[in-house]
Formats: structure tokens, C-alpha cells, sequence
């Protein structure tokens, strides 16, 4: 499976794509960043995050993308701008028909680390590890987005396995949404948390 992880951001959208499945080694296939200046208005930023997420699917061709799912700050500002890049990535994807899952900033730590609270350079540390690189990527948020993608290999999945029960149990039941349910490229509300 090849991942997309983004870890979105008005001035730096971090983006990694990884290689791999549960279990086995994993492969880093590329990694860098989408930078906006600070200076530009909101929609000429979102503008070069679209194109620069469009960029980085069509030379990835990634299986599914996995996005930081935004959690509540003090900062209204930033949460703001992070919740519009990510709202970018996930529309990028979804527009393509690929699965797209969030993932907390908790649940990638854990996934990563095996502690939930575990700081940046920590994450950064274990993904070097992880993907057996010479050096830690840089920025952080490019060694997040990395994070993203291999917990999402590791625990999407079983996730995806999950929601595909799930829809193909309430197709069974002829529920709501059970003629939307096993359509190509869907996802489960729940999966992914």
C-alpha cells in the first residue's frame, strides 16, 4: 500500500508518502513540503496548496491519503488556517476517489512511538528509524506528514477492513445509505478514528 500523509498547514503543508504494510519493512518514497508566504491572502494560499497537493498525487499515485485531523487550540487563528489546508488535502484526494482517513496527533504518536505525548524530535527520531534514512526530514512538519503515512499503513488497514464490514452489513439490512455504501472509493464515516 502507498500512503500520502499530509500535515496541513497555511505557511509549510507538510507531505510524505510511504510504502509498506503491517508487519513488513517500510519504504519512504518521497517527502518535502508546500510552502505558502505568510504575506498572501487567504485564497491565493489555499490556491498553492491545492496546486502543490495536486502536484505531489499526481507524481505519488498514492493508494490513500492520510490527513492530520485538526484538534482544538488555543490559537483560533492557527487552528483556522489548519483546518482550511486540510480541508484542501482532503478534497484533492476525495476528488481523485481516493480513501482518505484522519488521524489525531495522539494517535499517530502512539502509532509511532508507542506514547501518545511523545514531542516532535521524538516522532522525528523514530520515523529515521523507521524508514532507515541517513537524516531526520526536515522540517518537522515533512517528518510529520511521513508519521502520518506509516500509521496509517499500520493501522488503516484494519480500519479499512472494519468500515468495509460495516457498509457491506448495512447493504444486508437495506439501511440508510446502504445504496451508497459499497461504492468504489467509499469510507465509512467512522473509519479512520
Amino acid at each position: 500500500m502507498r500512503v500520502m500523509g499530509v500535515d496541513p498547514g497555511l505557511t509549510r503543508c507538510g507531505i510524505g508518502a510511504v510504502e509498506g504494510r503491517p508487519g513488513a519493512a517500510l519504504r519512504m518514497v518521497a517527502v518535502g513540503v508546500v510552502r505558502t508566504p505568510a504575506d498572501d491572502d487567504i485564497g491565493s494560499r489555499l490556491v498553492a496548496i491545492e496546486a502543490g497537493i495536486e502536484r505531489w498525487l499526481d507524481e505519488i499515485r498514492p493508494d490513500a491519503v492520510a490527513v492530520e485531523r485538526v484538534f482544538a487550540q488555543h490559537n483560533v487563528r492557527t487552528v483556522m488556517g489548519t483546518a482550511q489546508a486540510s480541508a484542501v488535502a482532503i478534497t484533492c484526494a476525495a476528488r481523485r476517489g481516493l480513501p482518505v482517513a484522519l488521524h489525531t496527533p495522539s494517535e499517530v504518536k502512539a502509532a509511532i512511538t508507542g506514547n501518545g505525548n511523545a514531542d516532535k524530535k521524538q516522532v522525528g527520531t523514530m520515523v529515521t528509524r523507521l524508514l532507515r534514512l541517513d537524516a531526520m526530514p526536515k522540517p518537522a512538519d515533512a517528518a510529520d506528514a511521513l508519521a502520518l503515512a506509516i500509521c496509517h499503513v499500520w493501522r488503516g488497514g484494519v480500519q479499512n477492513r472494519l468500515a468495509l464490514a460495516q457498509a457491506q452489513a448495512l447493504a444486508k439490512r437495506g439501511g440508510p445509505g446502504a445504496n451508497i455504501a459499497l461504492q468504489p472509493g467509499y469510507r465509512h464515516p467512522g473509519a479512520g478514528r
